[in-house]
Formats: C-alpha cells, structure tokens, sequence
C-alpha cells in the first residue's frame, strides 16, 4: 500500500526488452534506498513494482515488467522522470490516501492551465478518462494520478478537475503535463468497493 505522497522525483533511465519482460533501471535521485531490499515495493508513476536489483555504488533500481503492464500503463515506457514511492509502512502517518499502485487506466491531460491571481502559482489540471473510471470519481474525493493523492474539485461527464498547489508542482512530475500527455489513474479503493456492494445489492 502507498498514501500517494510522492517521496522524491527519479529518472527512468532505461528499459531493455527481456524474453518475458521489460528490464527498468531507475535513478532514485533524492530518494534514500538505504532501506531498500529485493522483493521491496516502489510506487514507480503509481504503478507497484517489485525491486529486483539495488545497484551501489551506482544508486540506481532495477524492476521487471510485463508487457501487459506497459500496455495499460503510462511514462513507463520510455526515459524520462518519475513519481517514487516506497510502500508504506503500519507506522507511517497516512497524509494522502490508500493507494495500492494496481493502475485503474489511463487517462488523458486536458489541460494544466495557471489558476489566476487569487491563487498565484497553482494550476488547474483537467483529465478525461474511460467512462468505466468516470463512475468512480467524485467531487472532494480522491484519486491518484502517476501516484499523486489529489482531491477532486469538479467531475464533468467523464473528465474530472483538481488543483495543484506549488508544492505538488515542484516535488512531483505534474508540473510538467501539457494536453495530451497519457497518465496512470488509480481510482479511489473505498469508491470501488462501494460500486461492487451496489452492484452486488441489485442483483
């Protein structure tokens, strides 16, 4: 489990093609993996993947991945930064919320515009996804996006609105969304369980 506070922006430096998945090799940049063992979990984009190789003195993570997981994920794919995030620990405070890193979809930036004046440095980030996600997301609920805990502020049909603060832009990759960019959408675990009870109660 992950609480979708991002602990440190890395750089996805590599991905070399295996015989039944994709080698990762990560550079956790400020994030200390001085606790990390093999078999740990990260939170890579919000997407859970298992540690397989700690490189020292090199400071760099090696993960496997499937290819099925790259084809219903997104900013795995190629290099570029990426949100990291251990796994959560029974002690640790919970300041976002539950997040398993299982990728829900991939939803898609329909703009990351400035807010205004009356909220000098935030932006206003709108993402469309399937309609199948769309039913999961509510006004001040919650939802992760590439593994960041937002609130939703608005849902419009099957797009839905948050605010990002100045503090989420610059200790996180959403500062650098423009339209079009695809990101991996974790929808909100107690919004699942909820729609399969009323399912369940209908049947």
């Amino acid at each position: 489990m992950f609480t979708g506070i991002v602990q440190a922006i890395g750089t996805l430096l590599s991905t070399s093609e295996g015989p039944s998945a994709s080698r990762l090799t990560v550079d956790p940049g400020k994030l200390d993996i001085a606790d990390v063992a093999l078999g740990d979990s990260i939170a890579v984009n919000g997407c859970c993947l298992t540690v397989v190789n700690v490189m020292h003195p090199a400071r760099t993570l090696a993960f496997d991945v499937s290819r099925e997981t790259l084809r219903c994920t997104a900013g795995l794919e190629q290099p570029g930064p990426v949100n990291l995030e251990k796994a959560l620990r029974l002690a640790d405070r919970l300041g976002g919320h539950l997040v398993t890193g299982h990728v829900d979809g991939v939803g898609r930036i329909v703009s990351c515009d400035p807010v205004g004046e009356d909220d000098a440095g935030s932006r206003r980030l709108v993402v469309a996804v399937d309609d199948a996600l769309a039913r999961f997301i509510a006004p001040k609920g919650s939802v992760a996006v590439h593994g960041v805990s937002l609130t939703v502020n608005d849902v419009r049909r099957a797009e839905f609105e948050a605010n990002l603060i100045p503090h989420t832009l610059a200790v996180t990759t959403l500062g650098r969304l423009a339209a079009g960019d695809r990101v991996n959408i974790e929808v909100d675990l107690m919004a699942r369980y909820a729609a399969r009870l009323l399912e369940t109660d209908r049947s």
